[in-house]
């Protein structure tokens, strides 16, 4: 896997991926910046969201639930003092759908934060995360 980031002015910068897909990362005016994109650290923590996201809807569609919608919100908290990395990330999983296993959607987090999730798997090793979810019965 490879990516680029360039330096575009003040403190934007533009990511580019191997798979060619690119992003605008930007601080805030205080930082020099002109708020024009997510901050790095934000992310960090969209990857994870997306990653765990991905895992745990494809395992549910391979388990024939009927999905209408997930949304995963991410918080993390990060250390007061440089460098502020993360501390703690909760991942609460909002799944609807008709007639959705609670066994499934469970087992489906937990396999995503124990086995597939590459993302949240190599964060964990520093950082503590924790997750729970709800589901909604679509109408």
């Amino acid at each position: 896997m490879k990516a680029s980031v360039t330096w575009v002015q003040g403190a934007s910068f533009k990511g580019e991926s191997g798979s060619g897909h690119t992003v605008i990362m930007d601080g805030p005016p205080d930082a020099g910046g002109k708020d024009l994109g997510v901050r790095p650290m934000e992310m960090i923590l969209l990857g994870v969201g997306g990653c765990t996201a991905f895992d745990v809807m494809l395992i549910l569609q391979r388990g024939r639930q009927a999905v209408t919608d997930c949304v995963v919100a991410l918080e993390a908290t990060r250390a007061d003092t440089e460098p502020k990395v993360f501390t703690h990330i909760h991942i609460h999983f909002v799944v609807t759908g008709n007639s959705l296993s609670e066994k499934h959607v469970k087992r489906a987090i937990e396999l995503s934060a124990d086995k597939y999730c590459s993302a949240s798997i190599m964060l964990k090793k520093a950082v503590e995360i924790t997750h729970d979810y709800e589901i909604i019965e679509a109408d």
